[in-house]
Parts: C-alpha cells; sequence; structure tokens
C-alpha cells in the first residue's frame, strides 16, 4: 500500500502561480512514477504530468511551458510549479504513484482543488 498526501492547491487569480506537492508513505518500490491528473467538472480524469524515479518527464500539451515537475526520491515527494495559470486549468488535481514494471500498482492521492478566477 501506498498513501499519497497532496497539498497546495488554492484559489489564484488568472496570470498567476501555485504549488502542488505530493508526499508518497507506504511500501515504496524504488522504480516508479509520480505524477498529477485533473479532473474538471463534467470531464474526464486527464493527464497534467509525470516523472520517473530517473526524471524523466512528460508534460501534457496543454500545461507545456507553463507547468514543471518535479520530485525528491529521498523524500518521496512530487511537486508541480504551475505558472501562467488559466480559468481553463480550474480542475480538482490528483497525485498518483504507479509502479514502472509487474506487478502494476497503482495509487491516488484524495485530489486537491484549483481554481482560477479570470
Amino acid at each position: 500500500q501506498v498513501q499519497l498526501v497532496e497539498s497546495g492547491g488554492g484559489l489564484v487569480q488568472a496570470g498567476g502561480s501555485l504549488r502542488l506537492s505530493c508526499a508518497a508513505s507506504g511500501s515504496i518500490f524504488s522504480s516508479n512514477v509520480m505524477g498529477w491528473y485533473r479532473q474538471a467538472p463534467g470531464k474526464q480524469r486527464e493527464l497534467v504530468a509525470t516523472i520517473t524515479s530517473g526524471g524523466m518527464t512528460n508534460y501534457a500539451d496543454s500545461v507545456k511551458g507553463r507547468c514543471t515537475i518535479s520530485r525528491d526520491n529521498a523524500k518521496n515527494t512530487v511537486s508541480l510549479q504551475m505558472n501562467s495559470l488559466k480559468p481553463e486549468d480550474t480542475a480538482v488535481y490528483y497525485c498518483n504513484w504507479r509502479t514502472m514494471s509487474s506487478p502494476q500498482y497503482v495509487y491516488w492521492g484524495q485530489g486537491t482543488q484549483v481554481t482560477v478566477s479570470s
């Protein structure tokens, strides 16, 4: 079992910045992927960004150039720095942790609300 605790959501004006953080605890496999997904009302959950334990990153096209994902393997934390926020970034953001190989384990955080006002 892996527990994920998120922090850092909130209300911000368009053009502003927020930093989301997520701490993982429990049975941490050394080879894993941590990331952020988001779900807006009435929409499916979608990828925001991921980062492997080796540091490889992947971003959704909608956030490229505006968001930076980083992690601290020693602390089992992942962060998402979001800049130039837009109203369409409003969503519940979920931290995700998964193994990179079999057996496949996937865990989710409880979610943190990000609201961007115009």
